[in-house]
């Protein structure tokens, strides 16, 4: 347990973000699974552009580092013209 008030904070802080983080990341979990997942290609899509959207977010706010999102990105499109 620290004892400096700023550290004392930091890991406030730090605890209100990983709780952020894990549910930016589990939403974007659940939307890569439901691209993967799609019935057909019209519905595949539909999917992706939603995931896009989450990706591009988690991309800006720095939650994944973007180089990753992109290679996400790619990997699903790749998955959808298949």
């Amino acid at each position: 347990m620290p004892n400096i008030k700023s550290a004392k904070k930091r890991v406030k802080t730090s605890q209100n973000a990983n709780e952020r983080n894990k549910v930016v990341r589990s939403r974007l979990k659940t939307a890569i699974k439901r691209v993967r997942t799609a019935e057909d290609a019209t519905s595949a899509e539909l999917e992706y552009k939603k995931a896009q959207i989450l990706l591009d977010r988690a991309a800006t706010d720095r939650t994944l580092h973007p180089n990753a999102v992109a290679r996400i990105k790619s990997r699903l499109s790749r998955t959808i013209t298949s």
